[in-house]
């Protein structure tokens, strides 16, 4: 299972078909429940994004989305049952948004009260018309500040199909897209044996955002658990850390995006990565983001790397099978000067590393919120911002059974002022996913970067280490605040 953009995804042409949710209740009674819980941080300030953009006619929208396949005529009653039940089962999929003495409020529909209407949409008969359809259909019909807010659907072939739903992320984040594939497909193949399927506990995302608020709500800037932020922030203040390459953007300023992916190293090449990553006391993520803070350096970046890194706040068991968004955000900050060699890099990352892990209290959006209130009050992140994503697909619920459900995860978003990079391991290898602003500069500057991580984690598996530095001569020198061509240079290396 790895990320790739819809638009790359070779889906089948066939007979399209969705099945719309529909709440009896809320046809009697409108929307929601009486009893209405508080969103969650990260909800929060999703839905008040959604909210404000709206209200200045400059529409901001994200969603995230999961394909899978079905071998043999697929059993349309059947999969509609095991997506109901899917539905029912997540808290956090049945609720209804809306903002209530000034907090936003998740207001659940009761899961007896939900039914899917089947539609037929269309039949398709050529790939690319039916790959242009979907990407526009996932566009248009999920909207933050509407319930439902995700689709589901099949594409209806003789002997296959392909199942597809795509999420507002008020609900859900990446990983909890195996989760989904996992379910529908475990209840669907049960439905079809006649037989019932038991699934382990899957607790509800709004008990977790209750327990978030309770302890977070009101603590202050002077609080101790916010001391790592601001001794990252430093003198200078700067809440997000810097993507350190040119990326053509102005302040302030909104653009339609670059959605790309690729392949790192192929299957037996992520496997010697592996081994020389251990061999040195770091794991394959840690190499992934050392090789990404050298070549950055290389690049004309610093040498001492900073981003922000996803960690997932599942835990090891308890919200492990749960769909909602349990993502804290952190800044990490490592050496990777020039001359250090490959275990240098990697001691300084693993160093980096547990020092982040062991300041995991305090939610990014929270820490956003006390420590830079007046960027936290705009719609987007400042400025390019560096971000460095990894997850290993292979441990996520339901990998043995990937190679024969095929399922693929694909996000997407309206529009950047950056780039943000999200690295996969699967069976297949190491893949790359990124999202960056469409402008001559950023697409200069992420196609080199993307070529020279190629070259530099296909040598850390040939070699134990990263390439050689190549003296520049002075007409290669690069300027300061303009990256280097980084594929020549590294092509020389």
């Amino acid at each position: 299972m790895r990320q790739f953009p819809l638009e790359m995804h070779h889906v089948a042409p066939g007979r399209v078909v969705e099945w719309r949710l529909r709440s009896t209740a809320a046809e009697v009674d409108g929307p929601g429940d009486p009893a209405s819980r508080k969103a969650s941080f990260n909800q929060d300030k999703h839905f008040t994004v959604a909210e404000e953009s709206r209200a200045a006619d400059d529409p901001v929208a994200s969603w995230v989305a999961v394909t899978f396949e079905v071998t043999g005529p697929m059993d349309e009653r059947a999969l509609a049952q095991a997506l109901l039940s899917f539905v029912q089962r997540h808290e956090v999929l049945r609720c209804a948004f809306r903002r209530l003495a000034g907090e936003v409020a998740c207001e659940p529909f009761a899961p007896a009260t939900l039914t899917l209407d089947p539609e037929h949409v269309g039949t398709f008969e050529e790939a690319g018309v039916l790959s242009d359809f979907l990407v526009e259909r996932f566009k248009r019909s999920i909207d933050t500040l509407s319930w439902p807010l995700f689709i589901m659907g099949a594409v209806v072939r003789e002997d296959s199909a392909t199942v597809y739903l795509a999420f507002d992320h008020i609900v859900c984040d990446g990983m909890s897209m195996p989760i989904v594939a996992r379910e529908v497909l475990t209840a669907y193949e049960g439905l079809c044996r006649g037989e019932a399927v038991e699934l382990p506990p899957a607790p509800s995302y709004l008990d977790f955002a209750e327990e978030q608020r309770r302890r977070y709500l009101a603590i202050d800037a002077r609080d101790g658990r916010l001391d790592y932020w601001k001794a990252f922030m430093g003198p200078a203040g700067e809440f997000f850390p810097r993507f350190p390459l040119d990326l053509g953007v102005e302040t302030g300023r909104m653009y339609p995006i670059v959605n790309e992916a690729s392949m790192l190293l192929d299957a037996g090449e992520a496997e010697v990565f592996e081994k020389t990553c251990l061999s040195v006391g770091g794991k394959p993520f840690m190499g992934v983001l050392g090789s990404v803070a050298v070549c950055l350096r290389d690049a004309g970046g610093p040498g001492v790397y900073r981003g922000f890194m996803p960690v997932s706040e599942r835990g090891r068991s308890t919200w492990t099978n749960s769909v909602g968004w349990f993502v804290n955000t952190l800044p990490i900050e490592f050496d990777a000067s020039p001359g250090r060699d490959f275990t240098q890099v990697m001691a300084s990352v693993r160093a980096g590393f547990t020092e982040m892990m062991s300041h995991l209290d305090v939610p990014f959006v929270r820490a956003w919120e006390l420590l830079a209130p007046e960027e936290f009050a705009a719609r987007s992140w400042p400025y390019p911002v560096n971000f460095f994503s990894y997850i290993d697909m292979r441990k996520c619920p339901g990998a043995e059974r990937h190679d024969e459900w095929r399922p693929t995860t694909h996000v997407w978003s309206a529009r950047a002022n950056g780039a943000c990079s999200w690295f996969q391991r699967d069976t297949d290898g190491l893949h790359m996913n990124s999202i960056y602003v469409d402008t001559p500069a950023a697409r200069r500057t992420m196609s080199d970067f993307q070529e020279a991580l190629r070259l530099t984690v296909q040598e850390v598996a040939r070699s134990g280490g990263f390439r050689r530095p190549v003296a520049l001569t002075p007409q290669r020198r690069p300027v300061r605040g303009t990256p280097l061509d980084v594929a020549a240079f590294a092509r020389r290396g």
